[in-house]
Formats: structure tokens, C-alpha cells, sequence
């Protein structure tokens, strides 16, 4: 019989699991007898009898006893367990993690505060879960992830962390924004068949201009250079450079994170023009019809443009 002998006892989850050995603190199995959970607030006893790998009328032994204490740390339920015998009583203290009352933010003007809120719950972050320190530090990367997505390289991420009643917390994100990185110079390396301003003037992103109070296009974002490499490939499959790439990208900030120098590298490959056309497959004695719907011109310039056009018609008839 074990009376009030601690079996395998921790304080970190990470700790208990690599450093338990039976032989170390090996212990007469015994039937339990009944089980008593003690240190719950919101969670349910229930939920603690659930995850444990013994149950009354069964023996209790240390392999199990490791089991338990693994099965309820990894519920993100607790921060602290452990686990003794008296007088053939399993007795399962624990201490909860505190739960997160409220999530605030302050100092943002760039995002809707409820889409931010549905951004960290994806991480794990929301009101009535809860607090993980990990998991805050995750949640100032995916803030400051939005804020560089947008042009804002400069934006700070602090969070406060203020104990309430009823071990809860309140979590407050406080931003400092700083000033949106603009774009003062975009060089384009590689282009022989077009002018490197005409190329420019297929894209959104430009130098700062008498319009860019309104078109907002001189400051960086990564969504706006994802269509502007787009438009460039477009630009030049209409024109018949079938190898058209995109090498490389290369986005620099100065140190100051006001100003961003912009460069692609592209390869033009060869322009290519239409040699023959010829329509295939169950033409249905419209191939005539057909030919008439065509973009494209034996003899032309290829065009994937032309091309989309002359499929849909025909697909349309």
C-alpha cells in the first residue's frame, strides 16, 4: 500500500515526459479504488476522467501513471499536474492555465479589428481560450506578417498581458503603425523587345506621382506585385514571347524602412508567330462557322489572348 507518496510528479509538460523513468521513481502498483480530481475551475471533471488511462476497479502503476500526466498537459488544459495515492485513492491535482477574458487592440488603424480577431483565432488566439505564452508570441508574428504584407515595415507589436479575476487574463495588442514603405525606384533587368517605361506602365506599383494621393500605387504590397508580375507575363504572351520569365525578385528597404527599391529580372526568350491553324475532333459540319470565329491568323504574331478568345467563341457556338 502507498499512502501520500508522490509518483511522478512536474511542473513542465516538456520536462515530466523526457524525464520519466519508472525505475527512478518506481512505485507498488495498487487497484484504485476511487479516483478524486482536485484544482479544477472551468474545466469538468468529466474531461479529466476521460483522459486518464485508469479507471476504478483497475491497477495503477507508474507507466500509467506517466501515460496520465501526458495525456493531460497535452489538452493545453493545464499548466501544472500531478499525481499521488492515499490509502488506494488516485488523486489528480491540477492547475489551470488562465483564460483569456479579453482581446484588445490598440493604436491599429489599417485593419478591421474583427478581422485581425479571426486572423489569431486561426492561431489559437481568442476570448475564452486558453493563454498560452507561445501561442501570443505566434500571434504578434502573424500581426506584424499583415502589417509587412501591406507596406508597413516599420509596425511594432507589443502585447500586455494583465492578470483578472477568476485566473483569467487580459491580452492587449498595442501597435505602433509607423509610416507605409514607398516605392522610389523600379528597375526592370533583362527586357530587349520593349521599352523598360512601357513595361512600367503595365503595372499598378510606381514611383510616388501627382495621383499617387489617391491611387495609393506608390506604396508596396505584396498583392499588387503579384498582379503586376501577372500583368508582365500577360503583357508578353500576347506578343508572342511563348518563354517569357520571371527569373527573380528582388525587394530592398532602406534601413530607415520608409523607401523600397524594387528590381525584376526577366527573360524574353524568342517571339514566335502562328505557322498553321487547324481545328480538330467532332466539328459537327461547322468547321467553316468555326474558322470564321477565329482570333488568331496563320502568318501573325502568337496571342494567348486571341487564343482565349477564339476557344470561348468557338465553345459558345
Amino acid at each position: 500500500m502507498i499512502r501520500h507518496k508522490r509518483i511522478s510528479l512536474g511542473v513542465l509538460a516538456s520536462a515530466i515526459i523526457a524525464a520519466w523513468t519508472p525505475v527512478s521513481w518506481a512505485a507498488e502498483p495498487f487497484v484504485v479504488k476511487d479516483i478524486r480530481v482536485e484544482g479544477l475551475q472551468r474545466v469538468e471533471p468529466g474531461t479529466v476522467f476521460g483522459y486518464l488511462p485508469v479507471k476504478v476497479g483497475e491497477t495503477f502503476s507508474d507507466d500509467k501513471g506517466a501515460d496520465a500526466i501526458r495525456a493531460l498537459y497535452n489538452t493545453g488544459f493545464f499548466k501544472d499536474v500531478q499525481i499521488r495515492s492515499e490509502d488506494g485513492v488516485l488523486v489528480v491535482q491540477v492547475e489551470e492555465r488562465p483564460a483569456i477574458s479579453q482581446l484588445e487592440f490598440v493604436g491599429i488603424k489599417e485593419f478591421d479589428k474583427d478581422t485581425l480577431r479571426r486572423s489569431l483565432r486561426a492561431v489559437g488566439v481568442a476570448e475564452a481560450r486558453y493563454y498560452d505564452k507561445a501561442l501570443i508570441d505566434k500571434a504578434e508574428q502573424e500581426l506584424k506578417r499583415q502589417y509587412v504584407a501591406r507596406g508597413y515595415y516599420a509596425a511594432d507589436v507589443q502585447t500586455t498581458i494583465t492578470p483578472v479575476d477568476r485566473n483569467r487574463v487580459s491580452v492587449v495588442f498595442n501597435v505602433d503603425e509607423g509610416p507605409v514603405a514607398k516605392i522610389r525606384q523600379i528597375n526592370i533587368v533583362g527586357n530587349k523587345a520593349f521599352k523598360e517605361g512601357a513595361l512600367r506602365d503595365e503595372m499598378q506599383l510606381s514611383t510616388p506621382n501627382w495621383l499617387s494621393w489617391y491611387t495609393k500605387n506608390d506604396l508596396y504590397s505584396k498583392q499588387k506585385l503579384t498582379a503586376d508580375l501577372e500583368a508582365l507575363r500577360s503583357y508578353y504572351l500576347n506578343r508572342g514571347y511563348l518563354e517569357f520569365a520571371i527569373e527573380s525578385t528582388q525587394v530592398s528597404i532602406t534601413p530607415d524602412k520608409k523607401d523600397i527599391f524594387l528590381t525584376l529580372n526577366i527573360k524574353e526568350g524568342d517571339q514566335y508567330k502562328v505557322s498553321d491553324i487547324r481545328l480538330a475532333g467532332e466539328l459537327l459540319g461547322k468547321q467553316a462557322e468555326m474558322e470564321k470565329l477565329l482570333k488568331l491568323q496563320k502568318g501573325e504574331v502568337f496571342s494567348s489572348e486571341k487564343l482565349t478568345q477564339s476557344t470561348k467563341a468557338i465553345t459558345d457556338l
